[in-house]
């Protein structure tokens, strides 16, 4: 896997419309064509209307111009928890959580609350941030059967006391950051704040499809050249979005997997990645010879504020 060029597709579901429109169809072009992914779901409310509140960020507006939000996501996802209330996501149709996890995909948490996780992260104590978690994980567990092993952050936000939670849960893995260059590891521990975990992160490493839409002149004709000249050697880790690639933007994706199959490159899922790096560290000397890199946050091109990213790797 590490020798030639691998994609690791890690799919995030935000939103009512994604769960209930977008994963299905995903979850039918990977079972077309034999590919697992990593899935994470948020649980609980949609509450997409309030993420209006970012209007004032540098960069926002562009992006939701460029991606043609309002088509993208539905009239009623930008009012829910606004002007229409705020549905439950994942409880609307258990059975597409449990079809994910039956059909073999790399399942975990995304959030509870989406809009709240990525607007207000930095405000949360400790306690409110466990008990984000611990929501997210009850519903997991009741409707798949087993205790999510995995979760990935919204909007790429993660604080110290995030991580330390994680670290209390348990995860094997998590995918909360970005990658911001071949020479980084693809699986490594997280330092922040002064504070080392133990939680080993699995960072994206391509640009989403709403990075790149309308930049540069890409559209549905040029923007998987963009992508496969930005594939790498070693593992790739593609973050998408079941109300993107699963809706107006499937043809675009469907034809994104049909010419990496026909270059015949491999499809894993983040667990497998995990797994290979984890035995590469303990065939060099124990687990504790997992990289570590600092985790900031900054901006990156093409998308509104700060995200966590993957900065440098200590010693």
């Amino acid at each position: 896997m590490t020798d030639n060029c691998a994609l690791a597709l890690k799919i995030d579901v935000d939103t009512l419309k994604g769960y209930r429109e977008g994963l299905p169809r995903l979850l039918d072009m990977l079972k077309r064509r034999g590919i697992r992914a990593s899935i994470f779901f948020s649980m609980g409310p949609d509450n997409s209307g309030k993420a209006v509140r970012r209007i004032f960020r540098r960069g926002f507006l562009s992006k939701m111009l460029r991606t043609r939000a309002p088509s993208t996501y539905g009239l009623k996802t930008l009012l829910y928890g606004t002007l229409l209330p705020a549905p439950m996501i994942v409880e609307s149709d258990p059975g597409l959580l449990r079809r994910a996890v039956d059909e073999g995909h790399d399942c975990g948490v995304h959030a509870w609350d989406h809009v709240f996780w990525q607007d207000r992260l930095p405000s949360l104590s400790r306690e409110a941030v466990r008990e984000q978690f611990a929501r997210s994980m009850e519903l997991f567990e009741r409707v798949s059967g087993t205790a999510p092993a995995c979760c990935a952050a919204p909007g790429w936000q993660t604080t110290p006391d995030a991580l330390a939670v994680q670290d209390e849960l348990g995860f094997a893995y998590c995918s909360d950051v970005r990658g911001t260059g071949p020479s980084l590891p693809r699986v490594f521990l997280p330092r922040m704040g002064g504070t080392t975990f133990r939680t080993p992160q699995i960072p994206s490493t391509l640009p989403t499809l709403d990075e790149l839409w309308g930049t540069d002149g890409l559209d549905a004709d040029t923007v998987n050249d963009r992508y496969l000249d930005l594939l790498e050697p070693g593992v790739n880790v593609h973050t998408i979005h079941t109300e993107m690639e699963g809706g107006a933007m499937s043809e675009v994706f469907e034809a994104l997997l049909d010419a990496c199959l026909e270059g015949e490159m491999a499809f894993v899922t983040l667990r497998e990645v995990l797994v290979e790096a984890e035995a590469a560290a303990t065939a060099d000397g124990g687990a504790a010879s997992l990289p570590v890199s600092e985790v900031v946050m900054r901006e990156i091109p093409g998308r509104a504020g700060t995200v966590a990213v993957q900065n440098a790797v200590e010693g």
